[in-house]
């Protein structure tokens, strides 16, 4: 029986929700959000609360039924505050600054590498070495995050490269003589 699945998703002033077909919509001040909905699984809208429950008893049914009342939970807080995630670049002559439509990082390659900023995803640098990635979706704010540390991820022995904030990098001894 799942226990977070019980708990109703609370929908706060200013956010809509409404099912339509096979797709639950959710919309609010920072846009618009939908989620295709699994057979399984009942969804009911109230004014105030949407609220997952599964259909039948099936182990399948079961299963759906948490991740599902996440999933819409996250469309209701991402329609309402949005996801920021923020990397933050360690290294000498590391650095990273948005041009447009670009983020323009410098990661001691012999090249600058561009990012294009995809629709929906708003990233800011407040200083060389900070990257603050926000927007509705949370999947797609964590993709975007993974992407851009994919170009240098943290190493073990100087803890050089573009890593999560509060991530812990387990520092490794160097040679000894």
């Amino acid at each position: 029986m799942s226990r977070i699945g019980k708990k109703s998703v609370a929908v706060p002033a200013g956010v809509s929700a409404s099912i339509a077909g096979n797709v639950l919509s959710v919309k609010g001040p920072k846009g618009l959000l939908t989620l295709s909905m699994v057979p399984d699984i009942a969804y009911t809208v109230e004014s105030d609360a949407i609220s997952v429950m599964p259909a039948n008893d099936s182990k399948t049914a079961r299963a759906y039924w948490g991740m599902q009342r996440t999933l819409v939970s996250n469309l209701v807080v991402g329609v309402s505050t949005g996801f920021t995630k923020v990397l933050e670049i360690t290294g000498v002559g590391y650095r990273a600054n948005v041009q447009g439509s670009n983020l323009k990082l410098q990661l001691g390659y012999s090249h600058d590498v561009n990012y294009s900023i995809p629709d929906g995803i708003a990233i800011k640098t407040p200083d060389q070495t900070t990257v603050e990635i926000t927007g509705a979706d949370k999947q797609q704010v964590g993709q975007v995050a993974a992407e851009i540390r994919r170009w240098r991820k943290p190493e073990p022995y100087k803890g050089k490269g573009i890593k999560y904030r509060g991530e812990f990098i387990f520092r490794k001894e160097g040679k000894k003589k």
